[in-house]
């Protein structure tokens, strides 16, 4: 569970997962439409959302000034409409 919610958290398409990690399909889409576990696969999906959020923002630092501030505007838009879905 923990890697179809960071392959999800990383926008992979669950036929993909499925496929890479070698889970059957019906069991990565039951967890991401909240079939199976909602509560706990919502929690482990917004956990990694977070890892990512902050890896992202990380990766910032190699660059500078206009750069640097417009990439960290584009990972903040991004991580807060990931958070309203």
């Amino acid at each position: 569970m923990h890697i179809v919610a960071e392959f999800h958290a990383h926008k992979i398409r669950p036929s993909r997962i499925a496929y890479r990690v070698g889970i059957d399909i019906a069991f990565i889409e039951a967890l991401i439409a909240g079939e199976t576990e909602p509560a706990h696969f919502a929690q482990l999906v917004k956990h990694y959302r977070r890892n990512r959020y902050q890896q992202r923002l990380r990766e910032t630092q190699k660059s500078t000034g206009v750069t640097r501030y417009e990439m960290q505007q584009k990972i903040e838009r991004e991580f807060m409409q990931e958070i309203d879905l």
